[in-house]
């Protein structure tokens, strides 16, 4: 019985310290602003201002990238009130025929909200299953991303759609899978990559060869 007490213990143990370590840590503070002068040193409180928890321009998109679409982001970057606060968030437009490729975030959940348009989102789930949810999204809807998933984001209006997305880390993570695999700096070996995706090794290295993400 004892033996088996300690075994319950430890496994809620391991259970925990795998939960805390998966989520960005909560503040021992009520906020600490980044300090311009000190990379990872809180700002002086008696300093702080209402400034530095806010940002404008969320509104006014940058230029688009290769793959038609102008993300800007409120973070711990942009906003020095982010730091520590485990967040992160993005307001993306998407001209007609706009996509984000296959990617995840190995950092955080997303909630992805339509501010404009039609988007369709979906995720895969883990090995073996591959299960793939989607859903198309219009104005006003709202939906969730699990955390880690791979999953696609693509506009399927007539026009431009208009999205904004919560990340729940201070830096989630961005992985294209297009750019991690094809991309990847040194190259990754052509015939494993031909042999992976079952293609031929001229085409792996033209892939090899291309702009990705940008």
């Amino acid at each position: 019985m004892a033996s088996n007490a300690i075994l319950f213990i430890t496994l809620a143990l391991i259970n925990s310290i795998c939960i805390s370590l998966a989520f960005d840590p909560l503040p021992l503070q009520d906020f600490c602003v980044t300090n311009p002068l000190g990379i990872g040193k809180c700002k002086d409180p008696r300093f702080v201002t209402a400034n530095d928890f806010f940002m404008s321009g969320l509104d006014r998109p940058g230029p688009f990238n290769s793959y038609g679409v102008a993300p800007v982001f409120a973070s711990a970057t942009t906003t020095p009130g982010f730091n520590t606060m485990g967040q992160t968030f993005l307001r993306s437009e998407f001209a007609p025929n706009g996509f984000l490729p296959p990617h995840t975030h190995p950092r955080a959940s997303e909630v992805i909200y339509v501010v404009e348009g039609s988007m369709e989102v979906g995720f895969v789930t883990s090995y073996p299953d591959y299960k793939y949810y989607s859903k198309v999204l219009n104005k006003g809807d709202v939906t969730i991303i699990p955390f880690g998933l791979v999953h696609t984001v693509r506009n399927v209006a007539g026009g431009k759609s208009v999205i904004t997305a919560s990340f729940n880390s201070q830096n989630p993570g961005f992985i294209f899978v297009p750019d991690s695999v094809f991309a990847a700096k040194p190259a990754i070996n052509s015939t494993y990559l031909a042999g992976a995706f079952k293609l031929d090794e001229k085409t792996v290295k033209d892939l090899q060869t291309k702009m990705w993400y940008m």
